[in-house]
């Protein structure tokens, strides 16, 4: 009999599972399988990480630090089968796929320590999905389906297989089916329903959250102010698509400043934010033998210890978040305090003593800081950081402007200057947190609503602002764009509201008002599976065969509501809270989901492999039935799979 797997989306995260599926396939069934990807975009890169958008839009991970393949820092019970980092495949078996797809000029041009467009990266998760399939068994074969799948139901005899519908009609019986279609499209909130209906009432032009490459931008007019909500990564691929996207380019002054020259057919951005600056620049320098350092004080057992381990959830704001706050400030002092020794009183080991047994928030450390540490750039002050303009009134714009500005330029200067590697120290400490939140959120040591509102709400968009954003070229093209009045700073904490037929935004920060007749929303919809547009997804959840996690309505109101339920082996739960052996969920919208945020480094045991090892070699077992058993798990096997031609096959749309 022919065994089936369908994956409904075809982006990253099926081209991972595939790789690890190819690497156990001593695990695989006797017998013919197929293996089915549903997605309307090519799969590889599915739909965030197509080919065909602006090569405008970059990465914001140097091409050194990206790689889909595991290497021997990876912990996981299946084989090792290395393969290039992102920088290497560009250099080595990548270039030839990047001429043929008329990107010479960009690989010629890209280095370990470069930015390259996504364009680039879609070509590199396509190559790793092709690699994967050509290392797959001969007896299994792969069908791309480039179409939409729209409904999933079981089959009402025994067997437990799964019935998908695609959107022209096509089913596909699966006996495992792995949903990971990644970010979710949502209905709009009340306040985007409300904005909404008052642009269609007074005819005015506004842009929801959503994917910015997916966005019609021909509303916002020439030389038009636009008011716009946030400062993240949408943000920037907003600026880059409304300045160089329409025609204008940028050149180097003498003394290395950037001078943008406009094509006339930009229109003028008055930007805010919670925080009312951009998110930090990306680190420009490579520390020399950075590893992965596990966490000292943001431990599992530190928190259960909390609790009586009893198992219950713990507070986050009374538990998690100081043992957080600690493991970032322990990572800046220890790199601090070993690497640049004469920016500091006393010993290491003196300081750590005091660290060991203090809060970082509580005043016998601040006054162990004051003491050891002179320099107040060199003090790692959590809610300065987090908030840098927090508190302060500017009497005018300009005053508020000139915060900013010289705020950005700091921020370059500093990411650029190896002298702050403990900077770099606290980047590689918030993966590690990352991966110990994932642990507690499987284990329901946090709470539904506190992982809503701390983990995805305040932490996230902290690690956001921290370490996750843009190249640093592209907040020196924002200043460029500033100076030639394209880009105008409105504040923090900033509020924006109808009157009189028009958008008005408003700061605490600041006298006055912005009027336009244009806002734009720049920033990534948060999860909320209860509003997902996906048919596959809705109706699931309708049926009582998915089970998203209950969120206290005041939070809802504030956050939206929850994300999908799954085990510690992806494996869906149903609103009774039973586990689906053989449907499994993966992706940001997934609670728990490792690796959902980004691309793994090199030489870090990301967790994104760590889980998906775990998921191909379960759904291996699943396929080949109950009596088939694995390997020891504490034996890891290593072996590098040999890459071969292989069958696959394209069904697509018309």
């Amino acid at each position: 009999m022919t065994r089936s797997l369908v994956f409904v989306g075809g982006g990253p995260r099926t081209v991972g599972l595939v790789e690890r599926i190819a690497a156990n396939s001593e695990l695989l069934p006797d017998g013919p399988l197929e293996i089915h990807v549903v997605d309307p975009y090519p799969a590889g890169g599915g739909r965030i990480w197509r080919s065909d958008q602006s090569d405008l839009l970059w990465m914001n991970s140097m091409t050194r630090d990206t790689t889909v393949f595991t290497d021997e820092s990876v912990s996981c019970a299946g084989p090792i089968v290395p393969g290039p980092a992102l920088d290497r495949w560009i250099a080595g078996p990548g270039r030839e796929v990047l001429v043929a797809h008329g990107l010479a000029a960009e690989a010629d041009s890209l280095g370990p320590n470069d930015f390259a467009s996504r364009r680039v990266q879609s070509h590199y998760l396509r190559w790793a999905f092709d690699r994967a399939v050509a290392a797959l068994p001969d007896r299994v074969r792969v069908v791309e389906h480039r179409r939409q799948a729209v409904g999933v139901v079981d089959e009402s005899r025994p067997g437990g297989r799964q019935v998908v519908r695609l959107e022209d009609g096509t089913r596909l019986v699966a006996d495992v089916l792995v949903l990971a279609q990644g970010f979710l499209d949502r209905e709009l909130t009340d306040e985007e329903r409300g904005l909404a209906a008052a642009a269609q009432r007074h005819g005015l032009s506004y842009l929801p959250p959503g994917y910015t490459a997916d966005l019609d931008l021909s509303g916002l007019r020439p030389g038009e102010p636009v008011l716009v909500r946030g400062l993240g990564l949408a943000f920037i691929d907003l600026m880059v698509l409304l300045g160089q996207g329409r025609g204008g380019r940028f050149d180097e002054a003498a003394d290395g400043r950037l001078i943008y020259h406009p094509s006339g057919r930009e229109p003028v951005l008055h930007v805010g934010s919670r925080r009312g600056v951009p998110y930090h620049a990306k680190i420009g320098y490579a520390v020399p033998g950075s590893v992965p350092v596990p966490p000292v004080y943001f431990t599992v057992e530190a928190v259960r210890a909390s609790t009586g381990d009893d198992g219950r959830p713990v507070d986050f704001r009374g538990v998690v978040w100081p043992l957080i706050a600690k493991e970032l400030a322990g990572a800046h002092y220890r790199r601090l305090f070993t690497a640049h020794p004469d920016r500091v009183l006393m010993s290491w080991a003196d300081f750590r003593t005091v660290l060991d047994a203090a809060r970082v928030t509580g005043d016998a450390f601040a006054r162990l800081v004051e003491r050891a540490v002179p320099r107040q750039e060199d003090r790692f002050d959590l809610p300065s950081i987090d908030r840098p303009l927090s508190g302060r009134f500017y009497g005018s714009h300009r005053d508020l402007t000139d915060a900013v500005v010289e705020y950005v330029e700091a921020d370059l200067r500093r990411r650029a200057d190896p002298d702050f590697s403990a900077d770099a120290a606290v980047f590689d400490a918030l993966l590690t947190v990352y991966g110990v939140l994932g642990v507690l959120i499987n284990r329901g040591l946090i709470a539904p609503a506190d992982r809503i509102r701390f983990v995805e709400g305040d932490f996230h968009g902290f690690f956001s602002f921290l370490a996750s954003g843009p190249p640093p070229r592209r907040l020196a093209e924002l200043l460029a764009l500033h100076r030639a009045g394209l880009v105008r700073f409105a504040g923090p904490e900033f509020e924006v509201t109808v009157q009189d037929g028009l958008f008005v935004g408003r700061s605490p920060a600041v006298p006055g008002t912005v009027r336009a007749r244009a806002l734009v929303d720049a920033r990534l919809p948060r999860p909320d599976v209860r509003s997902a547009t996906d048919p596959v997804i809705r109706a699931l959840l309708d049926r009582g065969e998915l089970a998203a996690e209950p969120v206290p309505a005041a939070s809802s109101r504030a956050l939206g509501g929850g994300q999908l339920l799954a085990d510690d082996l992806a494996r869906a739960r149903r609103a009774d809270r039973s586990v689906h052996p053989r449907r499994f969920l993966l992706g940001p919208s997934v609670s728990g989901s490792a690796g959902s945020a980004g691309f793994s480094r090199p030489g870090f045991n990301g967790p994104g492999f760590r889980q998906n090892d775990a998921v191909a070699r379960q759904i291996l077992l699943e396929l080949a039935g109950p009596a088939v058993r694995p390997p020891a798990a504490d034996r890891p096997l290593f072996s590098h799979a040999p890459v071969r031609p292989h069958r696959l096959e394209s069904s697509h749309a018309r």
